[in-house]
């Protein structure tokens, strides 16, 4: 039962209600997305929508959206009925949605993408003057400092989503959702849409909010309603305890946060030396050694995911050398990389990890497939008892191995994209960042599955934004700056301060990087 609540007492008070969901049910194949669901807006107050990946809350905003309809229940806007058909129907309604997964048209401009389908026209034709000044207005109000004419496909992540906002902005949305919105943005970016979000609620906007950091729900949400398999099992104030929060999300309470079990370093399995990309990383060099975790650390930009691709061989370098095992890999050979056992888990896990129209069977049995293939035939039986079996292992939330992967749960499509590197036996196991995006239970389970593979001797080198994660879960941890390697830490001398002052030095040479 919920527990009735009002608004945080340090904010104005909430208006009239915009929204409601009452009842809300949704179906699909073998699962039961939303049972029964309540939910309410105001106006004017951030509501936060907590929950495990597979919880319901992409299917909660989806109905809002008007990409699925409820099998049963009803949605009612100011008090009245409504059926969200689609998304012009969610925009006439004033309703706006962000996704996790941009949507934007590559090739056009920033000021098309805000303004797709509703430029501006005179005398028939686009106004481009004024639109482009209208999208210029919008970046200013979200504070990025970008050309409207400049193509998005040359943006970056952080500026790609300010886009997003602004596009959403651009529709005077009385209901703005926003799902995962501080995923990919660094520190100063995320104070910066804190700042729009608080200026749009104080304009009588409501917000939905997702988000899996708890230490946002405090400084944002008003009030929090938590779903579990498809249920709404809680609502309560924003200031409720983090280990509070926990135990309504997942059932039970998370005792450690990172839960690494340490094993001693054996031989060096990985060995990168004086690695170089001119523009983008100079000069790296490590070792990563059987049994540890070594964390890559550093600012957006910093160059850690370019070494990693670099070093898989997905892309080129110009000098150094990457060895395996004590076997020297040729350059930019992924095949090489494979057969010398070296797995990536991708930073875009959708884009570049996954097969999102294959199924999840298929999909875990990716890297091993060449391996299974005799005289030309594929031993799909085979494939398919290993994929079960790890994919059971896994606990992959699913209706069974047939179930494409494009429908699970983040959390559970990162569990795949893992999966498929342990059938192949990946002795180092390159993970960028592997859990972002991903409920505190699932982010257990993936460091489980990394102590898992410490334990059996593989070596872990991770590269994540997220900081107490590379603190908790690292042996080392290497700190990159402006595409050189910073600095070196121990574990015990891995502090936030000190993996800092190393992100920001200036490295010798940086400045014609």
């Amino acid at each position: 039962m919920k527990t009735p609540v009002t608004p945080a007492g340090r904010r104005a008070p909430a208006g009239g209600e915009l929204l409601r969901m009452e009842g809300v049910r949704k179906v699909f194949p073998g699962t039961v997305a939303l049972d029964r669901v309540d939910f309410d807006l105001r106006s004017g107050e951030v509501h936060v929508l907590l929950g495990e990946n597979g919880a319901g809350k992409s299917t909660l905003i989806k109905m809002l959206s008007g990409a699925h309809r409820p099998d049963a229940g009803r949605i009612l806007v100011d008090g009245e009925p409504v059926r969200i058909g689609s998304a012009q129907d969610a925009e006439r309604l004033g309703i706006a949605t962000i996704y996790q997964e941009f949507n934007l048209v590559p090739g056009l401009s920033v000021a098309e993408n805000i303004f797709l389908g509703r430029q501006p026209r005179r005398f028939g034709l686009v106004d481009r003057r004024r639109m482009n000044a209208d999208a210029a207005a919008l970046l200013q109000r979200v504070g990025v400092d970008v050309d409207p004419r400049t193509p998005v496909d040359g943006l970056g992540i952080a500026r790609l989503q300010m886009v997003e906002i602004a596009k959403a902005l651009s529709l005077d949305a009385r209901v703005l959702i926003m799902d995962e919105p501080t995923a990919v943005l660094t520190t100063g970016e995320v104070d910066k849409l804190f700042r729009i979000v608080r200026r749009l609620r104080e304009d009588g906007v409501g917000i939905v909010f997702i988000t899996h950091h708890l230490e946002e729900i405090a400084a944002l949400g008003d009030r929090v309603t938590v779903l579990r398999d498809g249920r709404s099992v809680a609502e309560v104030p924003a200031g409720t305890d983090q280990d509070e929060l926990v135990r309504l999300m997942v059932g039970r309470s998370i005792e450690q946060q990172f839960p690494r079990e340490r094993a001693g370093a054996g031989e060096p399995l990985l060995r990168v030396t004086g690695l170089t990309r001119r523009g983008h990383f100079d000069d790296v060099t490590f070792e990563v050694r059987a049994g540890e975790v070594v964390g890559l650390a550093g600012l957006v930009g910093a160059g850690r995911t370019e070494v990693a691709r670099a070093v898989f061989g997905a892309d080129p370098y110009d000098s150094g050398t990457v060895e395996v095992l004590g076997r020297r890999l040729p350059r930019h050979d992924v095949g090489a990389a494979l057969d010398a056992g070296l797995g990536l888990v991708p930073e875009d896990r959708k884009g570049q990890g996954l097969v999102l129209d294959a199924p999840v069977h298929e999909n875990l049995g990716l890297v091993t497939l060449r391996r299974a293939t005799r005289a030309g035939l594929v031993d799909r039986a085979g494939q398919r008892r290993a994929a079960g079996l790890m994919a059971e292992q896994l606990r992959v939330r699913m209706a069974g191995p047939d179930q494409h992967v494009r429908t699970l749960s983040g959390g559970n499509q990162q569990k795949v994209v893992i999966g498929k590197w342990l059938l192949a036996d990946a002795r180092v196991l390159i993970l960028d960042e592997p859990t972002r995006g991903i409920d505190v239970g699932a982010k257990v389970e993936i460091y489980q599955l990394v102590n898992r593979l410490t334990a059996s001797g593989h070596a872990v080198l991770m590269i994540s934004s997220d900081l107490p994660e590379v603190l908790g879960m690292s042996d080392r941890v290497l700190v990159m700056s402006q595409g050189r390697i910073a600095g070196e830490l121990p574990h015990r001398e891995a502090t936030q301060d000190a993996v800092m002052a190393l992100a920001v030095k200036e490295t010798e040479g940086s400045r014609g990087h």
